[in-house]
C-alpha cells in the first residue's frame, strides 16, 4: 500500500471516530510516538513537538535517510511518525513555554513522555495545564511514573531496562551466562504506547461523560508487568526458578527451506500430532503420561520423529499439513519474506513511503492493524521534517504574523 491509497474506501463516507479530537505531544523515540500515530490513523489530528533544530531523539536513531535539507532521518522515527504535523518549538525557553501554554486549550490531549518532572520543570506540569484548559486529558509516560512514590522514579529508562525489571529475562536466561536482553526490539516502548492509547481513549469517553478533564502517568515498568503476567503469577503458584519446567512445547522443526515453528499445549493436540507423523503408541507410552515428558523427550523422540516425517519438504506444505490436523504452526520467515507475505500485502499492512530524491527502494512501515468495517484506512501522509509546519500552526492557532515568526526565528524559539 502507498502514501495516498485507500483501503476500504466504502467507508469513507462514514469518516474517522477520532475526526474531532486534537493531540499536542511533546514525544521522542517510540513509546509515545506510536501511540500517537495510531490515534492519527483513527482520524485524530497530532501536532508533534519537537527541539527546532535537531528534532526529537528518534530522528537521530540508526539506519536512517536524509531529508530533502540533508539532515538524517532514522528509523524510529519513520515508522512512528505518519500523519503528523511538526512544530519545532523550544520548551527550554521562556517564550516557547509561552507559546505551548497558548496552544494547549485548543487541543483535547496534551501528553509527553520525557523523563518525570521534565515539564514541571519548563513550567508544563499537570497543574499548570488543567488550571489553563481544565477540560485537558493530560498524558505522561515514564519510566517509573510522575506521581507515586517509587525507589525509582529518578531514574531514565530505556525499553531493554524496564524489560529486565519486569522478571522476563529470567525465564530464558542460561544457567551459566547473563541473561538476554532486547530479543524482539521495542516490546516494552509498544507495549506503553498501546496503553497510553487505551487510556487516551478512556479519558475521553470519561470527559463526555463528566466534562472533566484528568492525569494519566503510566509507568513503562508497570506496563511491561501487565504485558509479562506470568513472571508474577507463575511466582505465586510456585514456580520461580529458571528453567521453568513448561506446561507446552514450542519448538522449531526443519524444513528443506527453513524452520517450520510448532506449538502444542493440550493432550489432544500431542495426540493428534503422533497420529499424524505415524507414532500413534506415543499416545500409550508412559514417558508421555503427562506433559512433562514433552519436554523431556522432545529431542530424542519427537523432534527425530517430525524431521523422518517431514522428509525434505518445504515450510508452508508442512505448516498446512499441521493446520489441516487442527494443529498450531508457521513458517519461521526472514525480513525479505515478512515484507513480500501475501497476507500482509493483502490486509494493507505493508506501507511504502518514497525516499527523498527519488531513491530505491522506499521506505516500509507496518500498516494499521485495526480493520473495521466502517472506517477508511489512509490516506496515509509521509512523516513531517524537522518544524515543518511551525509557521502555519501558529498563524492559525494563535494569529502569530510573519513578522513575529521571524523574530521567533532569530531568537531560537522556533523553526520551520
Amino acid at each position: 500500500m502507498q502514501l495516498g491509497d485507500i483501503g476500504n474506501p466504502d467507508a469513507l463516507p462514514h469518516g474517522k471516530p477520532l475526526n474531532d479530537v486534537r493531540i499536542l505531544a511533546v514525544e521522542q523515540m517510540q513509546s509515545l510516538p506510536f501511540a500517537t500515530q495510531l490515534l492519527a490513523r483513527l482520524g485524530a489530528e497530532v501536532v508533534k513537538v519537537e527541539h527546532p533544530v535537531r528534532g526529537e531523539s528518534g530522528r537521530g536513531s540508526t539506519p536512517a535517510m536524509a531529508d530533502p535539507d540533508g539532515r538524517e532521518v532514522g528509523a524510529t522515527f519513520l515508522r512512528n511518525n505518519f500523519n503528523k504535523r511538526s512544530l519545532g518549538l523550544d520548551l527550554r525557553n521562556e517564550v516557547g513555554c509561552d507559546l505551548f501554554l497558548q496552544l494547549v486549550p485548543r487541543f483535547d490531549v496534551i501528553a509527553d513522555n520525557l523523563k518525570p518532572k521534565t515539564m514541571a520543570k519548563f513550567g508544563l506540569g499537570y497543574d499548570k495545564i488543567a488550571s489553563t484548559h481544565p477540560g485537558a486529558v493530560v498524558l505522561s509516560i515514564s519510566g517509573f511514573g510522575n506521581t507515586g512514590n517509587s525507589p525509582y522514579q529518578e531514574w531514565p529508562a530505556y525499553n531493554s531496562i524496564v524489560e529486565a525489571m519486569s522478571g522476563i529475562y529470567d525465564y530464558m536466561q542460561p544457567a551459566d551466562g547473563p541473561p538476554r536482553v532486547n530479543p524482539m526490539g521495542a516490546v516494552a516502548d509498544i507495549t506503553a504506547g498501546l496503553f497510553a492509547t487505551i487510556g487516551i481513549l478512556s479519558a475521553l469517553r470519561h470527559r463526555e461523560t463528566t466534562g472533566l478533564g484528568q492525569y494519566i502517568d503510566l509507568a513503562m515498568f508497570d506496563t511491561t508487568v501487565a504485558l509479562t503476567d506470568l513472571v508474577m503469577n507463575f511466582q505465586s503458584l510456585g514456580i520461580s526458578h529458571n528453567p521453568v519446567p513448561a506446561p507446552f512445547v514450542i519448538t522449531p522443526v526443519r524444513c528443506s527451506d527453513g524452520y517450520v515453528v510448532l506449538q502444542f499445549v493440550r493432550e489432544q493436540q500431542f495426540e493428534r500430532l503422533a497420529d499424524l507423523i505415524g507414532c500413534p503408541e506415543w499416545k500409550n507410552d508412559p514417558r508421555f503420561a503427562d506433559r512433562t515428558g514433552w519436554d523431556l523427550h522432545l529431542e530424542d523422540v519427537i523432534l527425530p520423529a517430525m524431521e523422518r516425517w517431514v522428509d525434505g519438504r518445504n515450510r508452508i506444505d508442512i505448516a498446512e499439513a499441521l493446520a489441516a490436523e487442527n494443529l498450531v504452526a508457521g513458517p519461521s520467515y526472514n525480513s525479505k519474506e515478512v515484507v513480500n507475505d501475501p497476507h500482509l500485502e493483502a490486509r494493507n499492512m505493508v506501507i511504502a513511503m518514497p525516499r527523498t530524491g527519488g531513491m530505491e527502494p522506499p521506505i516500509l512501515v507496518p500498516g494499521n492493524p485495526l480493520k473495521m468495517s466502517r472506517v477508511a484506512e489512509g490516506p496515509e501522509t509521509r512523516v513531517p521534517w524537522v518544524g515543518e509546519h511551525t509557521a502555519e500552526i501558529l498563524m492559525t492557532e494563535l494569529g502569530i504574523d510573519a513578522d513575529e515568526l521571524a523574530r521567533l526565528r532569530v531568537e531560537g524559539v522556533i523553526t520551520d
